[in-house]
């Protein structure tokens, strides 16, 4: 037979547990006397040792003890070390700036060449128009434009320097990066075009540029090779912001129909499409693709319905089966369309009329100029496709030639592209009853 455990609930063991608990508490309280009794102490000793302190100063005469100056000069005021900070504080007047010659006009704003006076700095200075959009206040184009070159930071986009004001509330300018030339002006002096190896690094850079903006949700709706810029060591920087904005998926509603410069403008957008994203830069891509090869604008339309023929004459006619829901887009009812095209006249002509592109290069620019947005690449895409890999091989900016600046010495002649598009409701195309069917009966 076993012995009862120590534990066992009887009247000795819950005895013996009632004085273990007492013995604990009293140990506990001890223990809580003593450290309060030794601080009183330690408090008792500090206050003597300071009274003693201050005992012995006014014995000795003294005043207490204070921190000794390290400075041996005299109390005369001292200029504050002020650092200079990112903020949103009030900006330059433009007098900071020396204007050296007016460079072009734009929709949207004057472009000059100025020197910041005290770095010697060679900026673009850009005044914004007002007039237009004066009764909604600042212009909203011109807020679009600070806003997206202030979140793009790409080493292919033009830098934002920062915002001037001048005397009046209408004296508004933006000192953007310096750069020599842009790509219309330097093609239509050039005596032949870009080699082969020189459009492939410039249409890297490009696209490039085009990914960045893509990849952060923006949208530049207004690519143009006026608006492509280069400097002198074949680097490229994508400009002109003004018709920018955020976009996302789905796309928001209510989106501007009247945007991108018409030459460059996407089949969809002229066919009153009210909802687009990224596949317009795109298209617009392809046209500045196409304008490097052939040194000459792609499509350089007098008018809505003549831009739309010359898409049709080289891209083929829109099928339901290449572009199922383009008849279901507004302006698509004005068109005399064949139901059901011959397949000769949906065919592109991209291969006969760029004969000296290689098989790749054809190949992207088909698919960059494809009727269908959903048809065409993303920027990504481009930047992975064959072409670039084919010899020959995209040259080293570092070895394109150099140029005369126009830009930096002269004023640039009266540029032959049309102006961006004004904010405002996209105009009808008026071409009803042109039957297409007549321009593509020869077609083989």
């Amino acid at each position: 037979m076993t012995g009862k455990s120590r534990w066992a609930d009887d009247e000795a063991g819950k005895a013996a547990r009632k004085r273990e608990k007492e013995e604990k508490k009293r140990s506990k309280l001890e223990k809580q006397q003593r450290l309060e009794q030794a601080e009183a102490e330690r408090k008792i000793r500090e206050a003597e040792a300071v009274a003693a302190t201050i005992n012995q100063n006014e014995d000795d005469g003294d005043r207490p003890v204070k921190r000794r100056k390290l400075s041996q000069e005299s109390d005369a005021p001292r200029e504050l070390l002020r650092f200079v900070v990112p903020s949103w504080g009030p900006s330059r007047h433009v007098s900071n700036f020396e204007l050296l010659n007016h460079i072009d006009e734009g929709t949207y704003g004057w472009v000059s060449r100025a020197r910041e006076s005290s770095t010697g700095e060679i900026v673009a200075l850009k005044k914004l128009k007002m007039d237009r959009t004066a009764e909604y206040g600042f212009p909203v184009m011109a807020l679009r434009e600070i806003q997206m070159l202030q979140e793009s930071r790409h080493k292919h986009i033009v830098g934002l320097r920062e915002v001037v004001v001048g005397d009046g509330a209408d004296d508004v300018y933006v000192a953007l990066e310096f750069v020599e030339h842009d790509l219309r002006t330097l093609q239509e002096d050039m005596d032949q075009p870009f080699m082969p190896s020189e459009v492939k690094t410039l249409m890297l850079q490009i696209t490039s540029a085009v990914e960045y903006l893509h990849d952060h949700w923006i949208l530049h709706r207004d690519l143009k090779t006026s608006n492509i810029l280069m400097n002198n060591r074949g680097e490229i920087k994508l400009a002109d912001f003004g018709m920018a904005r955020h976009f996302g998926d789905p796309p928001p509603p209510n989106l501007t129909q009247l945007v991108v410069t018409l030459w460059y403008r996407a089949p969809e957008l002229i066919l009153g499409a009210d909802k687009y994203d990224q596949a317009i830069d795109i298209w617009s891509l392809g046209c500045v693709f196409g304008e490097l090869l052939k040194k000459d604008t792609l499509f350089a339309g007098k008018s809505e319905l003549d831009q739309i023929t010359k898409i049709f004459e080289l891209c083929g006619l829109p099928s339901e089966r290449s572009w199922p829901s383009f008849r279901r887009l507004p302006n698509a009812k004005a068109l005399k369309l064949p139901i059901n095209p011959a397949p000769a006249a949906t065919y592109s002509v991209v291969r006969t009329k760029f004969p000296l592109a290689t098989n790749a290069g054809a190949e992207l620019l088909n698919s960059l100029l494809a009727l269908n947005p959903a048809s065409r690449p993303s920027a990504s895409e481009v930047l992975a496709h064959r072409y670039f890999r084919d010899d020959p091989k995209p040259k080293a900016s570092s070895m394109f030639p150099t140029f005369p600046s126009k830009a930096g010495m002269e004023r640039r002649r009266k540029a032959l592209t049309p102006e961006a598009p004004i904010r405002g409701d996209a105009p009808k195309l008026s071409g009803e009853g042109l039957d297409f069917s007549s321009i593509f009966a020869n077609r083989e």
